[in-house]
């Protein structure tokens, strides 16, 4: 055999071996099983005008597949689904099961981890509660602030009733006094005081904060140091 010869069929040779190797990992790919816990999100389809308390956020999701669909999932491509439309108010516990998941096609849930969840529904309420500034430093040159006042001093919440029965009032973000020595107005965002209550409207309120010197009396007006001038009587 020649020299020009054998160099073919080495080169042949090769590339035989090459396309046996990705042969085989092309049918191990699609035929050999694997499989992958994965952390998914937990999606409630809730009743309208009821709200979950402390929900159970995510769950284990142990899938089986090929090793090329296993490879390429990721959490984001797992959900699993809660049906509670027709629930009622108070606790239930829910059992888990693989028709709750959502999964790429071509991938089985073997187990979920944990298998059954507890949800508490509670009847959502809207409530009008008045709003108390946060007024945080101290004011420039000795200034003393008065009362503030709120516009408008009550704003809409919705919650669930037994949160919103204990909130009695609401604050806003930190207001500074540094610097202020005259009155002045701020516009303030109102705070949520729990995650499970949201802040209907408005979201932010006006505050107007009066500002007195030492010495002025609260409700006086400033007084200046110009000299007062007596009225002079004319003469008949």
């Amino acid at each position: 055999m020649s020299e020009r010869a054998r160099t073919w069929a080495l080169r042949l040779l090769a590339l035989g071996i090459a396309i046996g190797i990705w042969f085989n990992a092309s049918v191990e790919d699609r035929l050999v099983s694997s499989e992958k816990v994965v952390e998914a999100s937990v999606r409630y389809d809730r009743p309208r005008g009821f709200i979950i308390i402390n929900p159970v956020q995510s769950v284990n999701v142990r899938l089986i597949g090929s090793k090329k669909a296993v490879r390429q999932l990721n959490p984001y491509m797992v959900d699993v689904q809660v049906e509670l439309s027709r629930r009622q108010e108070g606790s239930a516990i829910i059992n888990l099961g693989p028709e709750n998941v959502l999964a790429p096609e071509g991938l089985e849930v073997i187990a979920i981890e944990p298998s059954t969840i507890r949800v508490d529904l509670e009847r959502e309420i809207t409530q009008r509660l008045p709003v108390i500034p946060k007024l945080v430093g101290e004011p420039a040159a000795g200034a003393i602030a008065g009362e503030p006042e709120v516009f408008p001093n009550q704003v809409l919440v919705s919650g669930p009733a037994s949160l919103v029965a204990r909130v009695g009032s609401l604050t806003t973000q930190p207001i500074s006094l540094e610097g202020h020595a005259l009155s002045f107005e701020q516009s303030a965002a109102v705070v949520p005081p729990d995650p499970l209550i949201q802040i209907v409207q408005p979201s932010n309120v006006s505050v107007r904060i009066p500002m007195r010197q030492p010495g002025e009396e609260a409700g006086e007006p400033k007084k200046t140091d110009e000299p007062r001038k007596e009225s002079r009587k004319e003469p008949a």
